[in-house]
C-alpha cells in the first residue's frame, strides 16, 4: 500500500541520504536541499505553511520508500509546482512513484484547492519523463537550454495536470 505524509524532523537524515545519493543527486536541480540542515528547514516550513509549501515522505507498506515536495508557484492563478521526486533504490521498479503521484495530485488539486500542478524535469531524465506521462501529466513543451547543470546547458521538459483532468479519469 502506498501512502504519503508530511515529513517530520525524524525523516531528515533519511531524506538527506536519499537526496545526496549518486543515483538521485544528478537529477535534482542545483538548489535542491540535500543536506540535513536545509532539509530540516524545509520540513519546518512545510509544517508552518502547509498550503504553500510541502515536503513529503512516500511510504510503501509502512516503510519509507521515497520523497517529493511542492511549492506554490502562483497564488493568484492557483498553481503549485511539484519537485524533488525520488524513490529509494531498494523500492524502485514497483511503480511506487506512480501511486504517490496520484495521491499528490488529489491532495493538491482537491484538498488544497489548486487549479494546476506543474513539474519540469531535465530532458535527459527518461525515467522521470515516462513517470510523468504514466501519471496523467500532459507534456506542454520543452524549454531549450534552460538550466546550467553539470557544466552544460540542459533542456527541460514541462508537464502539467489540471483539476478537470482528475474529473475525467
Amino acid at each position: 500500500m502506498i501512502a504519503i505524509r508530511r515529513a517530520t524532523a525524524d525523516d531528515a537524515e533519511w531524506l538527506a541520504d536519499l537526496y545526496s545519493g549518486d543515483d538521485v543527486d544528478p537529477f535534482l536541480g542545483p538548489r535542491a536541499a540535500k543536506d540535513q540542515q536545509r532539509i530540516l528547514e524545509e520540513i519546518d516550513r512545510s509544517q508552518r505553511d502547509p498550503r504553500v509549501f510541502g515536503r513529503f515522505v512516500i511510504e510503501a507498506d509502512g516503510e519509507r520508500a521515497g520523497a517529493f515536495g511542492f511549492h506554490q508557484e502562483s497564488d493568484a492563478n492557483s498553481i503549485a509546482r511539484l519537485e524533488g521526486l525520488a524513490v529509494h533504490p531498494a523500492h524502485r521498479g514497483r511503480r511506487i512513484a506512480d501511486g504517490a503521484a496520484e495521491l499528490a495530485q488529489r491532495l493538491l488539486l482537491v484538498e488544497l484547492g489548486y487549479h494546476r500542478l506543474e513539474l519540469a524535469c531535465y530532458a535527459f531524465n527518461e525515467r522521470a519523463i515516462a513517470h510523468a506521462e504514466r501519471s496523467g501529466f500532459v507534456r506542454e513543451g520543452l524549454k531549450r537550454k534552460a538550466y546550467l547543470r553539470h557544466g552544460e546547458w540542459q533542456d527541460t521538459v514541462v508537464f502539467a495536470v489540471l483539476r478537470e483532468d482528475l474529473d475525467a479519469s
